[in-house]
Order: structure tokens, then sequence, then C-alpha cells
């Protein structure tokens, strides 16, 4: 079973940065392809960020291309998303989640989820 706990979100003004971690345990972070999520109130879950477990496979939606990073410590067994540039629509519950599958493709199913941590961009 792995666990996932995520921190790192707060209040922030828009352009402002975060970076957001993802601490796992009961797995080998590096057998995990690893994802971030995010959810608006009001709207679907988002996948936002995800990197592969085989190692240089990522993959980011259109609207955090240039501005967020996804990256991992397998030593730490810690996930990162850092995020810059912050928009008030990036403003949402972010979760952490992890698959065995290799694929980062939206399609996969991710089998183990945080608890999530809001991000709220302020104008």
């Amino acid at each position: 079973q792995v666990q996932l706990v995520e921190s790192g979100g707060g209040l922030v003004q828009v352009g402002a940065s975060l970076r957001l971690s993802c601490a796992t345990s009961g797995r080998t972070l590096s057998s995990l392809t690893m994802g971030w999520f995010r959810q608006a109130p009001g709207k679907e879950r988002e996948y936002v960020a995800a990197d592969s477990w085989i190692g240089g496979s990522t993959y980011y939606v259109d609207s955090v291309k240039g501005r967020f990073t996804i990256s991992r410590d397998n030593a730490k067994n810690t996930v990162y998303l850092q995020m810059n540039s912050l928009k008030p629509e990036d403003t949402a519950v972010y979760y952490c989640a992890a698959t065995n599958d290799w694929s980062v493709r939206p399609v996969v199913n991710y089998n183990y989820w945080g608890q999530g941590t809001q991000v709220t961009v302020s104008s």
C-alpha cells in the first residue's frame, strides 16, 4: 500500500511561486509514476503533470506548460510540483497520485491518492 501526503499549498498573489511536495511511503518511489491533479470548485478534476518511473517521460497540461515543473527525489521519496507565475485560474485543491503504470498519458489509472492541498491565487 502506498501512502501519499501533500504539503506546500497556501494563499499567494498573482505571479508568485509555490512548491508543492508529496511525500511517499509504502513503496519505493523509483518504481512509481507520479502525477499531480487539481480540482477547482464546481469543476472536474484536471490532470496537471506527471513523471514516469522509467525516467525522461513527463506530461503537462497545456495551461501549465512553461510555468510548472514536476520533479522527484527518489532518495527522499518525495515528488515536487514547482509552480511559477501563478494565475487565479490555478486556484484549486492539488492532489498527488501514484500508479504502477509507466505511462504518463491522461488515460492512465492512478491507484493511490493523497488528501490534497489547497492552492489559492489572489488577484
